[in-house]
């Protein structure tokens, strides 16, 4: 099954992402799976550097693609939609959240996650579960995950 209407899928967002070929990873997961994709800045590269233009390739498409200039005008956005971060920090499994279409799905930097103060602004935290001892997932592979959990609960894969 595929979708098109992008205005209800849910919505993958990046906190200053500093890894151009995970961001351009992501930016090709999103269009492919038909989500849209929210970046909050400032970013750790430029969008014309090489390496994220060799991954991203012809998949950057500015119609699925939202920047915030900073965290605060992300919150603002949101204030009527739930934000649901995804942190090793949680005890709560992605598989055991009721995902809805409105909601924006919130991955933190690769280097550093999101910032204490941020973390706990969230009210849903969730997290991917791995074997003991393993630090984190690449964050492409983490959006792909839970995108694709959340989907499947709202049918549309």
């Amino acid at each position: 099954m595929t979708h098109t209407n992008l205005k209800i899928t849910p919505k993958i967002a990046l906190y200053e992402p500093d890894i151009p070929q995970n961001t351009a990873s992501i930016i090709r997961t999103c269009s492919c799976l038909g989500a849209i994709i929210e970046i909050i800045e400032p970013c750790g590269f430029s969008f014309n550097d090489k390496r994220f233009k060799r991954v991203v390739m012809d998949y950057m498409s500015e119609n699925i693609i939202k920047f915030y200039k900073s965290f605060d005008d992300f919150l603002k956005e949101k204030k009527n939609n739930r934000i649901i971060l995804i942190t090793t920090k949680s005890k709560k499994s992605y598989t055991s959240f009721k995902f809805k279409k409105s909601d924006t799905i919130l991955f933190g930097r690769e280097s550093a996650g999101v910032p204490e103060e941020i973390r706990k602004q969230i009210k849903y935290k969730l997290k991917i579960p791995m074997l003991k001892k393993k630090r984190s997932l690449n964050v492409s592979t983490s959006v792909s995950i839970v995108l694709s959990e959340s989907l499947r609960q709202l049918n549309y894969i």
